[in-house]
């Protein structure tokens, strides 16, 4: 089926061709406005959770609550209660009213609460309400109120928060381009030793990029898309095209150097690369998927955008780059370097050596695979100890939520909110609060007063009352993601409630707690898809039960050794400094699900590619430890290449000011170094040569499947090895 397919675009290369310029030029116009249309931030809330529903439920009963902005008014020299000081906030708050787009602002001159003066007495904050359908428009048209003369006026606020983060990604982004597309550039000239060569990928990268973008701005007319889905769209847009590209020009240049026509080496380069990258595509693509279990948004919308950029990746690189190679033939190596040489494909004129499971070929790649083959108990015993020592940081892992801390230590939002927490006597702006329903507030305040006896708790106060509902203020000790506040949420929900009342507790740590057991309910329903699919397509693809299970314990064994890394960096501490992050002691709890999608997908595609080229020489000579060295062999020098191009992709955003993002990059870029490295060149190939040919065992029913269903590497035409060697010679 693959190489029809791949004489059909030799045959229709010019009508794609064109069909994908106009296509190219569509999405630049249409397609780069998703900006417009994603959600600002991204939101980690799941809308069923009590921590949201009370939201609306205290908005009907009493209005509008929470606070958008904070104004924090401050002075090295006067002190709130001085005229000059008061004049200033005053005239401030009466702009600030002014404004159509706000709902509710107040101050301490006229609550006279102590707990919007900072403890020195030099500061003052104005909680600022905006109406519901304010953008960033009005956010920054409020933001150029606050200046005044005298004093100092930043602006924090979760509306600010968001708007910074906004920024902060258009920038991220921009500056991972700048980096990442000119040393890919650089290396794919190196690797390829042809510049035509390596400007494909690049040319598929831009492409799948575009056509990720255009899928994600057709998606947000059903669905609502976090703008931080263009991290990972430009990420894995990028990085996979460029793997694909690769994997597919190297096969293709490797036909023509066996003499083959140009049309008949891109049939067979889809007949054996076009298959393997299909099924890697699907395999990642349904791993991203699996975040799309998640009701909250930013999981959501990153596998909405991850999903898209696989899939447009994959469809590039199947159609529009075997068009262009068509079209190219033996053009791909033109402006070769001059200081490299032809390329040479040696032939296997005896069985003899590969009966024996020997690499007749010499170089770092065959040296790699004799010594694996020749000492496979060491390797594994030795790789998988690495591994576990890797690994061990991820048992002491904690998980919390997101607050001010990702962005860059001195952004503004961040700074307030830091000073609310260091220099006022308040919980700041996002308090716990408890709605009770359907009881007469003396049964209420009789239940006010069992909160109050909760460990942790500080006070609980009526923040406003009707005929049928009472909604608290809880304010407790510690900071808002601590285990602490989360222990006094779980402990109030945990009361006794009155007769017939109706109990919801909220705010930001509530938040939290909601977010923590969301995860924890629905993790193990991803991993289960992820891993059941991942099974059947990798046992209908190689024919076999046990390199499924293998693959995946594989897999997630270099995820366990990325996450423990991730620990020791991140949740310790370690390396704060050089990277420029602020660590938390702990882990927000969604990323490592997203890492967890992504270091799946990538790792299973290098999977993929190796077990494609093993599949194929297995067929071919029916010895499994040739087969295996034959395999690491002719993959080790692209694999560890498309490992190095994607941590190009990834250490480029692995620069981001977001300690979220930079968390992400890092942990792919470990996961990536582990898995081409000790993972697929080490420990795979030393486990198959242990379990020899029983990697290969299957049921009859599974070998007739595999059979039949064509997703097998090697076509039913006579193999290359197997023809006479006149036939194959080099061009």
């Amino acid at each position: 089926m693959f190489a029809l397919w791949g004489r059909i675009l030799c045959r229709l290369r010019w009508v794609v061709l064109v069909a994908t310029v106009g296509f190219a030029a569509f999405a630049g116009i249409w397609g780069t406005g998703v900006f417009d249309s994603l959600e600002d931030g991204g939101s980690l809330d799941d809308p069923a959770s009590e921590s949201q529903r009370i939201g609306p439920r205290v908005t009907e009963e009493f209005g509008r609550q929470h606070v958008d902005l904070v104004v924090l008014y401050s002075s090295d020299e006067l002190t709130v209660a001085d005229q000059e000081f008061r004049d200033a906030v005053v005239a401030a708050t009466e702009r600030f009213r002014a404004h159509p787009a706000v709902e509710m602002v107040t101050s301490y001159y006229e609550t006279e609460s102590a707990e919007m003066i900072s403890t020195d007495e030099h500061a003052t904050f104005l909680p600022i309400r905006l109406v519901a359908t304010a953008g960033d428009e009005e956010v920054e048209e409020v933001q150029d109120i606050a200046p005044v003369r005298g004093l100092d006026a930043q602006v924090g606020g979760q509306l600010a928060i968001d708007l910074d983060l906004d920024t902060q990604i258009g920038d991220d982004v921009a500056r991972a381009e700048m980096i990442a597309l000119p040393i890919l550039l650089v290396l794919l000239v190196i690797i390829f030793g042809s510049v035509v060569a390596a400007t494909t990928p690049l040319l598929v990268g831009v492409l799948a990029i575009l056509g990720a973008l255009t899928v994600i701005r057709a998606i947000t007319m059903f669905a609502e898309v976090s703008v931080f889905s263009i991290n990972i769209i430009t990420l894995l847009g990028l990085g996979l095209a460029v793997d694909y590209a690769l994997f597919i020009v190297s096969r293709f240049r490797e036909e023509l150097d066996r003499g083959r026509a140009a049309h008949d080496a891109v049939a067979r380069t889809m007949a054996t690369a076009g298959r393997t990258v299909a099924i890697s595509g699907l395999i990642v693509t349904l791993a991203l998927s699996g975040l799309l279990i998640f009701p909250q948004l930013l999981l959501r919308s990153m596998g909405f955008g991850g999903a898209a950029a696989v899939v447009v990746a994959m469809m590039t690189s199947l159609t529009v780059l075997p068009a262009l190679l068509a079209v190219l033939g033996h053009r791909i190596d033109a402006l070769r370097l001059p200081w490299t040489r032809k390329r040479r494909i040696r032939t296997v004129t005896g069985t003899v050596a590969a009966a024996a499971g020997t690499v007749t070929d010499r170089g770092l790649w065959a040296g790699i695979a004799n010594s694996v083959r020749r000492r496979p108990g060491l390797y594994a015993i030795g790789v998988t100890a690495v591994l576990l020592v890797l690994a061990a940081p991820f048992a002491r892992v904690q998980f919390g939520g997101v607050d001010e801390r990702v962005l860059p230590s001195g952004t503004e939002s961040r700074v307030v909110s830091e000073r609310l927490v260091s220099e006022f006597d308040g919980d700041g702006i996002d308090p716990i609060r408890v709605l009770v329903s359907g009881v007469a507030s003396d049964v209420a305040a009789q239940y006010a007063e069992r909160i109050s006896t909760v460990s942790g708790v500080r006070e609980t106060s009526v923040t406003a009352q009707n005929d049928d509902s009472t909604l608290f203020t809880v304010s407790y000790e510690g900071a808002e993601n601590s285990v602490q506040a989360r222990r006094v949420v779980e402990d109030i929900r945990a009361l006794d409630r009155p007769a017939g009342a109706e109990v919801m507790v909220g705010g930001g740590t509530a938040a939290v707690v909601d977010q923590l057991n969301g995860v924890k309910e629905r993790l193990p329903w991803m991993a289960l898809l992820v891993a059941s699919v991942t099974f059947v397509l990798l046992a209908l693809a190689f024919g076999s039960l046990l390199l499924p299970l293998k693959a995946i314990v594989m897999n997630m064994i270099t995820v366990g050794s990325a996450f423990g890394v991730v620990v020791w960096i991140f949740q310790d501490g370690r390396l704060a400094e050089p990277l420029n992050f602020t660590p938390t002691g702990y882990l927000e709890a969604s990323q490592p699900i997203l890492m967890l999608a992504i270091i799946f997908g990538l790792t299973m595609d290098y999977e993929v590619f190796l077990l494609s080229r093993i599949r194929e020489r297995w067929d071919q000579l029916g010895d499994n430890s040739a087969a295996v060295a034959s395999g690491v062999q002719r993959t080790g020098r692209i694999i560890t290449a498309a490992a190095l191009l994607m941590c190009v992709v990834i250490g480029a955003f692995a620069t981001s000011g977001i300690t979220f993002i930079k968390m992400i990059g890092i942990g792919i870029l470990v996961a990536l170094v582990i898995d081409a490295t000790l993972v697929k060149l080490l420990l795979v190939p030393a486990t198959m040569h242990l379990l020899g040919r029983s990697c290969w065992w299957a049921p009859r029913f599974l070998g007739t499947l595999h059979h039949r269903s064509g997703l097998r590497e090697t076509d039913s035409d006579e193999s290359d090895e197997d023809r006479k060697p006149e036939l194959v010679g080099a061009r």
